[in-house]
C-alpha cells in the first residue's frame, strides 16, 4: 500500500485522539513499519500545508499530534472564554444543587431526582469545572460518580460544603428563603449606592 492511501486514516486517527500518539502505536494500529508511519506523516503534513488547513501536524520526540495553527489562537481562546462565561441555565443550577447536596452521585440518580435526561447538563458542568468524576460505583456497569470541585466552592464563595444553605423542609420555608434573599439583596443594593 502506498503512503498516500493511509493519509485520510492517519488524519482521522490523530483528530479522534486529541493527544499525541507514539509512532510505534500508530505502526501497531495499521500493522505497518515505523518508517512507513513517518512517510505517511510527511505526506499528511504536505497536504495540510498545500490545502491551507487551520491545523498543523506537530511532531514531538517520537509522537505526532494535530494542533491548531498559532495564528488562530486568538479566535480559539475567545470561543472558549465565551463558552466559559455563559451563565448557568436553570437546569444546570438544578443539577448542580442535586450533586452538591447528595454527592457523590451517579447521573442516573440526578435524572431520577429531576425526571429528565441530564447528560448534556452534566457534560457542561464538567467542562466548566464545577463538577468532576469522583470514581465509580461498585454496581453492574460501574457508573461514574460525580461531586463538586474546588472551583464550585470558589464560584459560590463557600469555604466548604457545610456552608451550603439548609434545604427547605416545606413550601413555607421556600417562601421564607425567597423573601430573605430579596431582603438581603435590597440591603446589598442599599450599601452599594
Amino acid at each position: 500500500m502506498k503512503a498516500t492511501e493511509f493519509v485520510p486514516a492517519f488524519e482521522a486517527l490523530l483528530y479522534a485522539s486529541g493527544e499525541p500518539l507514539s509512532i510505534e502505536r500508530i505502526a501497531q494500529v495499521f500493522d505497518i513499519e515505523v518508517e512507513t508511519v513517518n512517510d505517511v506523516m510527511n505526506v499528511l503534513r504536505d497536504k495540510m500545508i498545500k490545502n491551507g488547513s487551520g491545523l498543523e501536524l506537530v511532531r514531538m520526540e517520537n509522537t505526532y499530534q494535530l494542533a491548531t495553527k498559532t495564528e488562530y489562537a486568538e479566535y480559539i481562546k475567545k470561543a472558549f472564554d465565551l463558552r466559559r462565561r455563559t451563565p448557568l441555565s436553570s437546569a444546570a443550577l438544578e443539577v448542580l444543587a442535586v450533586v452538591a447536596y447528595n454527592q457523590p452521585v451517579t447521573k442516573s440518580f440526578i435524572e431520577q431526582v429531576r425526571g429528565v435526561d441530564c447528560s448534556g447538563v452534566v457534560t457542561t458542568l464538567v467542562e466548566k469545572g464545577l463538577i468532576e468524576e469522583q470514581g465509580r460505583l461498585e454496581l453492574p456497569g460501574k457508573p461514574l460518580l460525580y461531586g463538586t470541585t474546588k472551583n464550585f466552592l470558589r464560584c459560590f464563595s463557600l469555604n466548604d460544603l457545610s456552608e451550603l444553605p439548609p434545604l427547605p423542609q416545606n413550601e413555607n420555608d421556600e417562601r421564607d428563603i425567597g423573601e430573605q434573599l430579596k431582603i438581603e439583596n435590597t440591603n446589598e443594593e442599599a450599601t452599594e449606592v
